[in-house]
């Protein structure tokens, strides 16, 4: 009985290691929305949208098939298992890959022990098969332990994302990549099914052009530089391109049904064109050597971190250990880990953390090695079982020092923030902000999928510069600019030449664009109550590139400002809200208890100002009890005293 448990551990060791990742990963999973980009993809694959560049089209479809399963969970929280699901799929084939490398070096590592001593050879040291087995499963197991509870890897299994499908293909076109370099017969199916796979990961996210160094190295080291590894290239090819193509034709067929996230509106080959190479965050792209700098100073900031320091250790010897065993396989992994290093840094982005996630992963392949030779060392210093049981809890470090780091769990600060900003608006109003990260995103997918508020017309003031975004603006709320037909004409057609980078006047664009900011107000604000936010007061206003309609002002109205005419006094609502802020911080909570807390101080500012202090105490005393971190200014401290 107790050899056959062993033997299913044995043959299913990688699959139960991903399954006790994934009960980690729904643990600390996010119960709803997070930052950035989680709102937006959650309504892009529930509603069969079009994501922003570079759209993405197997996220989405997979997604949306996926969240037709019937689970008795929201639709936030399903689309946030899918991505625990794949992360902990690329843990298992992680795994798998670790295995087979370690296993073939074991045969050749066999073919050597018969002309020479064992010394230094670094695989195949162990006194006899079974023991070498177990060793090498150890070292898989905990190499991929390592992987999986490093922060970056970790936290893409939190909440949607598209990072969490790139890592399940990484991992495929690692595992597909090695199969078939390994293979001992001469069959080309074993490299079309990398080129399968790599057409899957371009048709998910284009950082799948970093692991081109990988597979180039392995494709020609086995093939050789001849005609028929060319004549290979060319069946690849032909696979490669039809795949890639039939996803991306989503964007169009789909552009045509008229979504209502219709991101770049891919209708014909200029805009598909623009959409899928990403051309508007192509400014960020190889901006500086100081930029480029900057990011390279964070990675290495961040790169103890991320494996729980002990990870990084064992990473240093596993280097060492790689290029014992196998020249090829080193220089494989440390080439692909340097381009992903050097191309990301050259990428000037605030949340540039999960473009690092190839070279960790590659990074991940020394430590396993380095798990290996540390097995070793402990065999010699205590038992069998209790080298095992050292080894395994070593990997659990990053674990336990990444977990309240990485944890989720708890964060309903966004959910909570998007409707309490949509709540404190009257029917059919409209709100007119830039807080993509903390606040729009997330209302896409509140509005759209849950059905919450969708009489609130949400506008991004930033999206205003695009000229598809008009045509979103039309299929969503045609009421809101059927008015501004003229302006918007004049600013598309100035536009146009910046989109196509030809010749342009950004005076002109400039003017065209701020009437339509201002004729938004001025055209709708007889129907609509019009709501600003802070960020736009705070910048754009005080800046000068904002200005309202003669004769009109703005009101602190809870969490946003409202737009009235006239001086006189405007009641508000009392905050009778409730956001939670998780214990793990990070900027983007510390950005809404901000904003949430100057707010109520603008507003309690505002009372004053009309002489109701018993009103401004309503306020304030809401600033002390839910943000007593907050430094209300000293002028108003005399209020609540």
């Amino acid at each position: 009985m107790l050899a056959n448990k062993k033997e299913f551990f044995y043959r299913h060791f990688a699959a139960i290691t991903a399954l006790f990742v994934f009960i980690i990963y729904l643990i600390t999973m996010a119960p709803s929305v997070i930052q950035i980009d989680s709102g937006e993809l959650a309504a892009v694959q529930a509603t069969l949208g079009i994501a922003h560049p570079t759209g993405y089209p197997l996220f989405t479809i997979i997604g949306y098939l996926f969240l037709k399963i019937p689970l008795p969970f929201t639709t936030i929280y399903k689309a946030n298992i899918l991505a625990s699901i794949w992360c902990s799929l690329g843990i298992f084939l992680f795994i798998k890959s670790v295995l087979l490398i370690l296993s073939n070096q074991k045969e050749v590592a066999d073919k050597r022990k018969r002309n020479k001593s064992k010394k230094d050879l670094g695989i195949g040291n162990a006194t006899n098969d079974g023991e070498e087995n177990s060793i090498t499963l150890v070292s898989s197991l905990c190499g991929g332990v390592v992987l999986a509870f490093s922060q970056t890897f970790w936290f893409q299994s939190t909440s949607i994302e598209v990072y969490s499908l790139q890592i399940f293909l990484f991992s495929l076109n690692i595992f597909l990549i090695l199969r078939a370099y390994y293979s001992t017969y001469v069959r080309i199916i074993n490299w079309l099914w990398v080129a399968f796979s790599l057409a899957l990961g371009f048709a998910n996210h284009m950082t799948t052009l970093l692991i081109l160094p990988f597979i180039t190295i392995l494709f020609f080291h086995k093939e050789k530089f001849n005609v028929v590894s060319f004549k290979k290239i060319l069946l690849m090819l032909i696979v490669f391109i039809p795949v890639l193509v039939g996803f991306y034709l989503y964007l169009p067929l789909r552009a045509s049904g008229k979504p209502q996230i219709n991101w770049g509106n891919p209708i014909n080959l200029e805009n598909i064109l623009h959409h899928v190479s990403g051309k508007q965050y192509q400014v960020w792209l190889f901006t500086s050597l100081e930029a480029a700098g900057k990011q390279f100073k964070y990675f290495l900031a961040e790169f103890p971190v991320e494996f729980g320091y002990i990870g990084l250790v064992i990473g240093i010897v596993g280097m060492i250990t790689a290029y014992k065993i196998s020249r090829v396989i080193f220089y494989t992994l440390l080439y692909t880990f340097l381009f992903a290093i050097l191309y990301s840094i050259n990428y000037d982005i605030v949340d540039i953390d999960s473009y690092f996630l190839l070279a960790y992963m590659m990074f991940a392949f020394f430590v396993a090695f380095g798990f290996y030779k540390t097995f070793l060392f402990l065999k010699q210093k205590w038992n069998f079982k209790i080298a095992i049981a050292l080894a395994f809890l070593i990997s659990l470090f990053p674990l336990a020092l990444n977990f309240s780091e990485v944890n989720q769990s708890n964060v309903h600060t966004f959910e909570d923030y998007t409707h309490t900003i949509l709540n404190s608006t009257e029917p059919n109003s409209i709100i007119f902000s830039y807080q993509w990260d903390y606040f729009i995103s997330s209302s896409y997918y509140f509005q759209l999928v849950e059905n919450f508020r969708p009489d609130v017309t949400v506008i991004d003031k930033e999206l205003l510069r695009r000229s598809w975004y008009y045509n979103q603006l039309k299929r969503n709320h045609p009421d809101v600019i059927k008015n501004l037909d003229p302006d918007i004409s004049n600013f598309l057609d100035a536009v146009k030449p910046f989109e196509r980078s030809e010749i342009f006047d950004s005076n002109l664009i400039e003017k065209y664009y701020r009437a339509i900011m201002t004729n938004l107000i001025s055209m709708n604000i007889g129907t609509r109550n019009y709501y600003i936010g802070l960020e736009l007061f705070q910048n754009e206003m005080q800046r000068g590139e904002f200005s309202l309609p003669e004769g009109y002002q703005i009101v602190p109205h809870l969490l946003l400002f409202r737009v009235v005419k006239g001086t006189d006094y405007v009641p508000a609502p009392d905050p009778n809200f409730t956001i939670r802020f998780p214990n793990n911080r990070n900027k983007y909570i510390d950005f809404i208890e901000n904003a949430v807390a100057t707010m109520l101080t603008y507003r309690a500012a505002y009372e004053h100002q009309f002489n109701k202090p018993e009103r401004a105490k309503v306020y304030l005393n809401k600033v002390r009890k839910d943000f007593p971190n907050y430094q209300i200014p000293s002028e108003m401290e005399n209020i609540v005293k």
